[in-house]
């Protein structure tokens, strides 16, 4: 069966590009991260309201701040401080 040209897999022509996700607004500096469990309104600006965490991609954080992010809220979700 012989494919049309202009099209990509998905049947979308190449032309069409799919419109991006909004990346949600994080204002803080890496001085003011802190990342402990208990500080809790510092660790919800980095998570959906569905409690998922946010990657690096819209954080912009460095790696090494993004797992000492990630791991401390992890544990403030242990402690029950966060869902």
């Amino acid at each position: 069966m012989p494919r049309k040209k202009n099209n990509d897999r998905r049947g979308r022509s190449t032309t069409e590009r799919r419109t991006p996700r909004p990346k949600p607004q994080v204002d803080i500096t890496l001085a003011d991260l802190e990342p402990k469990p208990k500080n809790v309104n510092v660790l919800r600006q980095f998570v959906t309201d569905q409690g998922r965490i946010l990657p690096r991609k819209y954080t912009g954080l460095p790696a090494l701040y993004q797992r000492r992010l990630t791991r401390s809220i992890k544990r403030a979700r242990q402690m029950l401080l966060m869902k």
